[in-house]
């Protein structure tokens, strides 16, 4: 990982080096200030070919950076684009170091880095349209690079390093500036702070939250040659003062890095040994694994009365307000944040194994891979089937398969599967298969008792109970019961015959009326062959 705010460290290693490497040391920081790119730790000791001592690697490992995913996750106000993105939030990221936001967000108007750890202020000169810029809580110490920012209307250094009181003629390009925030600063603290603001910033409206009267500029005009030289006694103070602290704070950083690499027991020269009656590291495991639980826990609870005890005695040591303090703080929080994490991971390590079979040798249900599963009871092939949902594209090797005539035992990747089966099953002839288009795994085990030779007699109980079970229920199968019922005891009416009356046949089927002779018409003869009058 990439460490940013490499340069600063190294100059001010450069110029405090005294310890036991000597030479050494004062060679990384002078090669790391003529840096212009970071580097990792392990680069820098490839650079240098020569071993990076270990309380040196703390300092070159990498600090929150602005990266274009953090600017994104903070733009959903504006559906995720940065290019066009006019307010942004950066505030307690623990960034150390401003870039990349001038190439990437050119149309910002707002700015908030507030409650981080920027030392510097860089890369925001591109910013054009930037109206408000907050960088309040963070550990700057001068004001510089701002002259590109030609809209700017409000500056926010609220409680800062700022020393140097006269860096703020910088901001006399800034024609735009209207409000100034520099209360809590050492600055502030300087006799004749505020009238030497007034006269050299002249487009200034408002400093501090206050308003800057008429009377009170020309007051600050007429008496600024005198403020100036006052200013510059009171600069040349702080800077003497600012000296000693970091001096004071090196040298505490120092010995707080020799105390970590005595404890870790280095070898000669700043490298690592290991004795020669070592045990491996598979047997250090066991050793560690067969511990008993109640020498862990001990141990577990005095490191914790230990580390509560260090703790308490950081937070109550006085201790100056620099921007070195600032970082002993974030170092001393992420300390206790990698202890905690190192502390769970050694609990998930010690986690005693799964009970499987209980005491009195009963079988448990235990699915610890949370798989899906199905059992099915296949009556016609007399076997019980498990289908288990292993991973598709999961290696076989790392499945193993355990089958008991009580239970079904799988275990993948290390997490058991355990199943209890409704009947005796065969585990010489079950067999076990994985599809190859699911990866499922799929295992068949025959029954006992369903399989039966004719040389078996004790299986033969079981083979008359089986048979006349079957036979029964085919029997039940192939009689089909009726409803009888006896007409003489019940009448029922016969809706056919309801209404009574002639019965008249459709007119298609309706016969033609044969005609009978008049008795009067004696000659008449019936032709057939001649059709009837109509």
């Amino acid at each position: 990982m990439a460490s940013n705010g490499i340069v600063g460290l190294g100059y001010s290693m450069a110029t405090n080096a005294r310890c036991n490497t000597g030479s050494n040391f004062a060679k990384y920081a002078e090669k790391l200030c003529g840096s212009k790119h970071s580097m990792a730790a392990s680069s820098i000791s490839e650079t240098f070919s020569c071993p990076l001592p270990p309380y040196l690697a703390s300092h070159f490992l990498g600090t929150p950076s602005i990266t274009e995913d953090l600017i994104r996750r903070n733009a959903e106000h504006n559906d995720c684009v940065i290019f066009s993105l006019e307010e942004l939030s950066l505030h307690q990221q623990e960034i150390e170091r401003l870039e990349h936001i001038d190439r990437w967000c050119r149309h910002l108007k707002i700015l908030y880095l507030q409650n981080n750890l920027i030392g510097k202020i860089e890369n925001v000169s591109k910013l054009k349209e930037l109206e408000y810029l907050n960088l309040a809580l963070n550990n700057i110490e001068k004001i510089e690079n701002l002259e590109g920012c030609e809209e700017l209307t409000k500056l926010d250094l609220t409680i800062n390093f700022i020393g140097e009181l006269s860096s703020i003629k910088s901001l006399q390009h800034n024609i735009h500036l209207k409000e100034l925030f520099l209360m809590g600063n050492p600055c502030a603290d300087f006799d004749g702070y505020r009238q030497f603001v007034v006269a050299t910033l002249q487009q200034l409206k408002w400093l501090d939250g206050k308003e800057i009267e008429r009377s009170e500029r020309i007051q600050a005009l007429q008496n600024f040659p005198v403020i100036e030289q006052q200013i510059r006694e009171q600069e040349k103070a702080y800077f003497l003062k600012r000296a000693k602290d970091k001096e004071e704070a090196q040298r505490k950083l120092q010995e707080e890095h020799e105390k970590e690499a005595e404890e870790s027991h280095p070898g000669s020269g700043g490298r690592w040994y290991v004795g020669t009656q070592t045990l491996p590291s598979s047997s250090l495991e066991n050793h560690e694994y067969l511990r008993a639980p109640e020498m862990q826990d001990g141990e577990q609870n005095k490191k914790k009365l230990a580390d509560g005890e260090d703790d308490l005695e950081f937070w109550n040591k006085p201790s100056l307000f620099t921007p070195e303090s600032r970082l002993e703080t974030l170092r001393h929080v992420e300390k206790q944040r990698k202890d905690q994490e190192k502390l769970r991971e050694k609990k998930k390590k010690a986690k005693p194994p799964r009970t499987l079979i209980t005491e009195d040798g009963k079988a448990l249900n235990v699915n610890e891979p949370k798989l899906d599963f199905s059992l099915k009871d296949d009556e016609k092939r007399n076997q019980i089937i498990l289908d288990l949902a292993v991973y598709r594209y999961m290696d076989t090797s790392l499945i193993d398969v355990d089958v008991q005539p009580t239970y079904v035992r799988v275990t993948v990747k290390g997490k058991p599967f355990q199943l209890v089966l409704p009947a005796e099953v065969k585990p010489d002839s079950s067999s076990a298969k994985r599809s190859q288009t699911t990866g499922h795994l799929v295992i068949c085990m025959p029954k006992v008792g369903e399989v039966i030779t004719s040389g078996q007699q004790t299986s033969k109980p079981v083979k008359c109970t089986l048979d006349s079970s079957r036979e029964q229920a085919s029997k039940r199968s192939k009689q089909i019961e009726k409803l009888e019922v006896d007409p003489s005891k019940h009448s029922f009416p016969d809706v056919a015959n309801i209404v009574q009356g002639e019965t008249r046949t459709p007119r298609r089927v309706r016969s033609e009326p044969k005609i009978i002779p008049n008795e009067e018409d004696l000659d008449f003869e019936d032709n057939p062959d001649v059709p009837p009058l109509i």
